[in-house]
């Protein structure tokens, strides 16, 4: 158990947060722990924002995120609150992790890097050497990058720490997470297969600043988990500890304004109620481009400014409740496009919606009974696609593209009868993501990662010219992902706990981590 320390503030200092994403939840329950007054206003009936509990009949599938990578960030979390992860929710690790399936080739990933340099060795010969190489080299990587993520970047001086000085051979490279790979490995799938993770930021690895290398590694190193019952149950569980330190929790309550005097006490004004509730500071949690554009008033960065923005991809979404369990196939399935390069040009020139797609399926019934009935199962179906910036007609072409998806699945697993046992079905398209989920573009991944967008440069956890505002989330520092979505809570929070003179300790379960 990690102790925190904590100077307590009197619960006159109020703290509301705009939204119950992963990012409001974890400061929620950070900041009532350390004696804050909290309120946490989400427009929706749940928590968890785009991690929330998505329910078919009686089938529960993760809205967003599937999987937890760097465990030690959300152990962190949970420490800052008083709290033991594993004491609180039941993690699983997942070995192997990923079946990565081109059309001549599939491997099965782990992160015993005994057991993955074997399987690399069999897939693709030769090239096991190369594996222990990229993880040598990126152990040293890691510890240089893991503190920038740590920090603030709210005034330029930041960007003059030693701590990013010690790593800025990493960060300052003209090379992309692709060419770097390829002085690890020859073969273009294998590149791929340490490249893919860049998607998680919503990039084509032939434009992730090689930077992001450091997301591969950390799965191969670290692995990744599954909850039991679902992602959405770490929102839950946040949540239920941040009400357990005094916090106040209000579902179904969308927030109209965020009222933001530059220098006096900032205001939060409801549409469901017309209430306008006071506060010493307020964390937004909404989605960035949602949250600057029309959450605002006065304040609101005009559209065709923030257009200007690099902004992610999007994803097509199928969520399948089925009548039967394929037991023989893994928990998580990368399909790679025959031509992935031109699938990721495609989806990133945000015009053309490929039809040569790559999917991402889940099948959490073989790790968890606990999301379907017996004998049953629930399929989630991921496909990175062009977000909504040039109008696609998602609503003509949604069952024909739906149609593709399954017909590529069927052809390429071993679930050949798929259609004839789905019993319940839900898509989400990008405009969904956009007109429902009030996700700017539908952007499902946020800002990109692009050099201009890192940082300092990056939407500032202290937001703008504002004493008292400040965000969490994807769209700010350190990034999207849910680890990083983590830290820019803990972040603002620690900014937060500085402004109002509160004391509050360091927990470092990374650390030793990472010194190996």
């Amino acid at each position: 158990m990690h102790k925190i320390l904590s100077l307590r503030p009197k619960k006159d200092r109020h703290i509301v947060v705009v939204g119950a994403g992963p990012g409001g939840l974890t400061a929620a329950m950070i900041l009532a722990y350390r004696g804050f007054r909290v309120t946490v206003v989400e427009r929706c009936g749940r928590v968890g924002g785009r991690s929330a509990e998505l329910e078919l009949g009686p089938y529960s599938f993760d809205t967003g995120p599937t999987f937890l990578h760097q465990k030690f960030t959300l152990e962190e979390m949970f420490a800052e609150a008083g709290r033991e992860l594993d004491a609180e929710l039941d993690l699983v690790l997942l070995d192997p992790m990923t079946r990565l399936s081109w059309r001549d080739a599939r491997l099965e990933t782990s992160c015993d890097q005994e057991k993955m340099a074997a399987e690399i060795g069999r897939v693709f010969p030769g090239e096991a050497d190369g594996f222990q190489r990229f993880m040598s080299d990126h152990e040293e990587k890691l510890r240089a990058v893991y503190p920038c993520l740590q920090k603030s970047y709210s005034r330029l001086a930041d960007m003059m720490s030693g701590t990013l000085l010690r790593a800025f051979p990493y960060v300052a490279t003209r090379d992309s997470v692709f060419s770097l790979l390829e002085r690890y490995f020859e073969d273009e799938r294998l590149r791929l297969a340490f490249t893919f993770q860049s998607k998680y930021l919503g990039m084509s690895p032939w434009k992730c600043p090689a930077l992001f290398s450091i997301l591969a590694y950390t799965e191969y190193k670290f692995g990744v988990y599954h909850v039991q019952g679902g992602l959405c149950k770490i929102s839950e569980k946040m949540a239920e500890i941040a009400a357990a330190e005094g916090a106040e929790i209000r579902l179904g309550e969308p927030v109209e304004q965020v009222l933001t005097p530059v220098a006096s006490r900032p205001w939060v004004s409801t549409w469901s109620t017309g209430e306008t509730i006071g506060a010493d500071a307020v964390i937004i949690n909404a989605d960035y481009g949602h949250a600057a554009g029309r959450l605002l008033g006065a304040h609101n960065v005009p559209d065709g400014r923030l257009r200007r923005k690099g902004f992610s991809c999007s994803t097509f979404m199928l969520y399948l409740g089925l009548d039967t369990i394929y037991r023989d196939e893994p928990h998580h399935h990368i399909l790679f496009a025959d031509d992935y390069r031109r699938n990721v040009e495609e989806i990133q020139g945000e015009r053309a919606v490929s039809r040569d797609m790559s999917i991402y399926v889940r099948n959490s019934s073989v790790t968890d009974p606990g999301v379907a009935p017996a004998g049953h199962s629930g399929l989630y179906v991921l496909v990175p696609t062009i977000n909504t910036r040039h109008e696609f007609d998602w609503d003509a072409a949604r069952r024909e593209y739906r149609d593709r998806v399954l017909e590529r699945i069927e052809a390429r697993t071993g679930m050949k009868d798929l259609r004839e046992h789905i019993v319940e079905e839900r898509v989400i398209t990008p405009q969904g993501w956009r007109d429902d989920a009030s996700v700017y573009l539908g952007a499902t991944f946020n800002l990109k990662h692009t050099m201009n967008q890192l940082l300092y440069l990056r939407p500032h956890n202290r937001y703008g010219k504002f004493r008292n505002l400040y965000l969490a989330g994807g769209g700010t520092h350190p990034g999207s992902g849910l680890p990083t979505i983590y830290e820019s809570a803990r972040i603002s929070s620690n900014l937060i706990c500085e402004q109002f003179g509160v004391g509050y300790g360091r927990v470092d379960v990374a650390g030793p981590l990472l010194a190996g």
